[in-house]
């Protein structure tokens, strides 16, 4: 073998890299585990621990090691084993344009406007070119310009700007807002404390995707979500006019005992804050770093009932020269600790202490941590000089904003008021400068939080002032955007909703454990069982693989969801097929006589290329899945993809240093037992003379499958349709039609209800009010869902719910259809190449299209005639793009060994036909046992991967049958029907001439 030092470097360089990525995982759980034997059924105390725990290392010596930095590594999981909300939101660019042109009447203006927000729920081109190309039809002569060369929009348009001038400042504005939306959304989330939330900006679109781990409240992350953003400019306090009144709220707090259980192990403190004053003791402490000589539980106790409101806000304090501490002059009045800030809010809230804090001051937290590897905000000190409180200024007088370089080159922000807001702005802007020892800042304020507080440095008499500071561009174009918030009002509305209840993410959790664990075990034991003691080599190797999958998934922070650990499951079968492949050239080079160690050698090298083809062309299925997918589906892809890579290392590489091992060690290693030795030897099964019979068969299905899908069509999942779907569990068997009955008369509409797993489960879509997607319209679809449960059982939970919205739904189908059209063209181009004859291409096109009919007429035909759903999801794409990765997979190794076969057996004693039964013959072994593996672990996949993957499981066990079907019966026959031999002309045997 060689290079044999390099693959074990590099086996043991990955095995250290995949156990510290899965230390993490192990560390959160230990942790967490500590946390609720010590809660005992406790949530609160629970969460009390586990928030004290955040910054302290929590392995061994490693300082750096915390609770927090091993919970942002470990294995994240998917809403679907967690629980949580996957909301997807889309920005109103309709507003957004209207506001650009200041709500304007024109009607041309106004018919464009509906015209592309029609246009928009079936087309793929963005809003703004709809919205360009509808005014230009129904006002051929208009002019965009005079529509919005407005006094705020001067600087960009002009009136004699042409209409793709006007289409450019449209764009660009468009991806201001979703960029703005984006970054609102990300800090509203940030302040909604949940743990691991992800959001993403889906790139061409003005969708924004969040997926909130553990949220229960689903109505009330509507609500924030949805909320329009509010900008204010706020006077400011000085930290020296503040620091008194926080000292008199401390106070309070003791007097009135408004101090919380402290029993629950609180952030250390030094053990020297008692000396040297108070102020001097407070100055002395960083939240922002790690404690040490950490004071007893007692103490810290004593200190925190002492100094409730101190314990936990640090006031702002420096170093004077003389090494005392001082009040930092500004706005920031202290600093705390991410996890305190809701105590800290709830002690300032307390009847007692708001009754003493002027109403003219508002004590607001900055919109981000002091330093990037820190959880420590600011608590800024807001002023008002009006009398109910309010700001300066609203965020309505802004009328641009854009970042620029100063005369230095340093980055900053030009913003510019319209009149009445420069007027304001004057006033404000003299008074806060009118000291020239003590100038003081104006606060930028976006949803009760402080993005910016800059020092006035002078009057500003025109409206155009520019914010410098130390700003990366990065920066200046975030307050830039955050600042035309205010003046462009651009709606974020939930489109699609996903929410999974706690107690069907535990069932999901268990469902996967025990479909991943059986799927385990019967692979190992078939293959064990199959080839002896060989087979324990692949076992390792199958091992292994299952380890390096899970490190590599969690060095890369890839979610894990339920379809996600099909993947693993499916990936595991389908490793196996690069052992068969080994196993079976090894045998074969045994068979003619060759040493055991040359017929390791040979097997490997001869197996190698169709490994290789058959592997890439399901990679690139994966690839496709993971670019068109969406939620579970990247998830599934993901594992999909890493584990066909990580199955090629183990299989090809692991495997065969063991054998090197065994061989050293002159150990006996044996590729059967008794009863398989001989199995499929010498086989003669005739594939090609019968296969019309073959063409008939799958013709019979597809024929009937195609009447069924433009007869009885599909059940279309809620994804495809839109719409509104439940899954509701009851405490006893229900009727549907009883139940459809009951909605029929909350809803108005008929909703479809079917039995999902067993008879007390049922779910339920409906259309009603699904073009509404308002928070009210959301509370309103619940409340009379609820009415009407109530009315079948008092005792029900609803366990999951999906909202999505006709465009989402739309662009879904469309992206499917692209998906496997795209599939298609792809695996065509890699075998045209590898194989470089346009027959084998073409064949293998017609058994990727009739797998895939064969799959469609299948659910089509049984679609209400089995106990469970066969609905045409996202999910049923997924199961037909990794059917066609896998039918391609099995293709690609027959026609490997038929392109083997033509080239040494092809004589003129030996048509083609019978080469390439031969050939087929050849590889019946290996396409028997890896369809047995596949097909077995699919069926426990099926029966134990829980309700949420029955579909998914039955459509890939279909498809896995009728691919194997299809590589035997329906590929190869094709190449025989493309490849017309030529006929040669019989030689004429000359006879002998009499003479006469």
């Amino acid at each position: 073998m060689q290079g044999k030092g390099l693959v074990k470097f590099a086996a043991i360089a990955l095995t250290i890299a995949c156990l510290y990525s899965l230390s993490f995982t192990w560390i959160a759980n230990h942790v967490e585990g500590k946390a609720k034997a010590i809660a005992n059924g406790n949530p609160l105390r629970e969460k009390a621990y586990l928030d004290s725990m955040d910054n302290q290392p929590v392995f061994g010596g490693l300082d750096y090691i915390t609770y927090q930095y091993a919970k942002e590594r470990e294995i994240p999981l998917g809403l679907d084993l967690k629980g949580g909300m996957n909301v997807t939101m889309e920005i109103s660019l309709t507003e957004l344009v209207r506001n650009l042109a200041n709500n304007s009447t024109d009607a041309n203006f106004n018919a464009a406007l509906r015209n592309a927000e029609t246009r928009l729920k079936t087309s793929q081109k963005d809003f703004i070119s709809l919205f360009v190309e509808e005014f230009e039809k129904v006002s051929p002569n208009g002019n965009l310009a005079a529509l919005f060369s407005t006094k705020e929009n001067a600087s960009n348009i002009k009136i004699n700007s042409s209409n793709a001038e006007v289409k450019t400042f449209l764009t660009n504005e468009s991806k201001g807002a979703i960029d703005r939306s984006f970054n609102i959304l990300r800090t509203r989330i940030d302040k909604f404390g949940v743990t691991s939330p992800n959001i993403q900006l889906q790139e061409g679109t003005s969708r924004i995707l969040i997926e909130l781990p553990g949220v229960t409240e689903p109505e009330r992350v509507r609500k924030l979500l949805q909320g329009s953003a509010k900008l204010e400019f706020w006077e400011t306090y000085d930290n020296t006019e503040i620091y008194p009144l926080l000292e008199n709220v401390n106070k309070i707090l003791v007097s009135t005992n408004l101090i919380t259980d402290t029993s629950a192990k609180e952030t250390s403190v030094k053990g020297d804050t008692l000396a040297g004053g108070k102020l001097a003791s407070l100055g002395k402490r960083d939240t922002s770093k790690k404690d040490t000589g950490a004071l007893t539980a007692k103490n810290q106790a004593e200190i925190t009932r002492q100094n409730p409101l101190f314990s936990i806000l640090n006031p702002a304090t420096f170093q004077t020269e003389n090494g005392q501490p001082a009040l930092r002059p500004g706005p920031v009045v202290g600093f705390a600790a991410q996890k305190d800030t809701a105590k800290v809010n709830k002690y300032l809230r307390s009847p007692a202490v708001s009754s003493i804090i002027p109403q003219s001051i508002q004590l607001v937290w900055g919109v981000k941590p002091i330093a990037a590897d820190s959880k420590v905000f600011e608590l800024y000190a807001l002023k008002s000089s009006r009398p109910d409180g309010s700001p300066a200024l609203e965020g309505d007088v802004i009328s641009d904003a854009r970042s620029d370089y100063d005369q230095r080159g340093n980055p900053e922000v030009v913003m510019v008021m319209n009149s009445e807001g420069a007027r304001e702005w004057r006033k404000l802007t003299a008074a806060a400068s009118a000291d020239a020892n003590n100038k003081k800042s104006v606060a930028i304020v976006l949803d009760n939080v402080v993005y910016s507080a800059p020092t006035v440095q002078g009057e500003i008499p025109n409206g155009i002032s520019s914010i410098s500071g130390s700003f990366k561009v990065e920066d200046t174009q975030d307050l830039s955007n955050i600042l035309k918030a205010g003046r462009l009002p651009a709606p974020a509305k939930v489109v699609s909703e996903y929410v999974v209840g706690p107690s069907l993410g535990l069932e999901s959790i268990n469902a996967g454990l025990i479909s991943t664990i059986a799927g385990i075990i019967f692979i190992l034991l078939f293959m064990a069982l199959y080839y002896s003691k060989a087979g324990w080599v692949a076992n390792i190797a199958l091992i292994v693989n299952l380890f390096f999958l899970m490190g590599v998934l969690a060095s890369l922070g890839a979610v894990l969801t339920l379809p996600g650990i099909a993947g693993i499951v499916l990936s595991l079968g389908m490793s196996v097929d690069a052992n068969v492949l080994i196993y079976e050239r090894i045998r074969e080079e045994l068979a003619e006589g060759k040493s055991i160690r040359l017929a390791i050698a040979e097997g490997y090298r001869k197996a190698m290329s169709s490994i290789l083809d058959s592997n890439v062309t399901t990679f690139l299925t994966g690839v496709i899945l993971y670019i068109f997918g969406s939620g579970p589906i990247v998830g599934f892809a993901t594992t999909l993809m890493i584990g066909i890579i990580t199955s090629l290392f183990a299989a090809i590489f692991i495997s065969r240093l063991v054998f090197e091992w065994l061989l050293a060690k002159q150990q006996p290693i044996s590729f059967s037992i008794k009863a398989t030795q001989n199995l499929f030897k010498d086989s003669k099964f005739d594939f090609i003379t019968g296969r019309k019979r073959f063409y008939l068969f799958s013709s019979i299905i597809i024929i009937a499958g195609l009447i069924s899908m433009f007869t009885r069509g599909f059940g279309l999942g809620v994804d495809f349709k839109g719409g509104r779907s439940y899954f509701v569990e009851f405490d006893k068997p229900v009727q549907t039609d009883n139940v459809r009955n009951i909605l029929l008369t909350e809803f108005g509409v008929a909703p479809e209800v079917k039995t999902f797993g067993s008879a007390n489960e049922v779910r339920i879509t409906t259309s009603y009010l699904i073009d509404e997607n308002t928070p009210e319209a959301a509370d309103q679809v619940i409340s009379k869902l609820n009415d009407g449960l109530k009315k079948v059982s008092p005792n029900y939970e609803i366990k999951d719910s999906q909202t999505v919205g006709p465009t989402i739904a739309n662009d879904i189908k469309i992206s499917a259809i692209y998906s496997v059209i795209f599939a298609i063209v792809v695996i065509f181009l890699y075998i045209l190449v590898r194989f470089r004859k346009w027959q084998f291409g073409v064949s293998a096109i017609i058994a990727l299209l009739h797998d895939v009919l064969i799959l469609l007429s299948i659910f089509s035909l049984l679609n209400g005639l089995v106990p469970f759903s066969l609905d045409i999801d996202q999910a049923f794409i997924a199961a037909i793009l990794t059917v066609m990765g896998y039918s391609i997979n099995d293709t690609v190794v027959v026609f490997d060994r038929v392109r083997e076969y033509i080239g040494q057996h092809h004589t003129s004693d030996e048509n083609l036909p019978t080469v390439i039964n031969n050939a087929l013959n050849s590889t019946l072994s290996r396409t028997v046992i890896t369809g047995v593996c596949t097909i077995a672990v699919l069926l426990i996949i099926f029966i134990f991967g829980g309700e949420i993957l029955r579909g998914f499981s039955f459509a890939m066990l279909i498809g896995v049958i009728f691919g194997t079907y299809s590589s035997l019966f329906v590929a190869t026959p094709f190449v025989v029907e493309f490849i017309r031999e030529k006929k040669t002309p019989k030689t004429k045997i000359p006879t002998a001439v009499a003479i006469k």
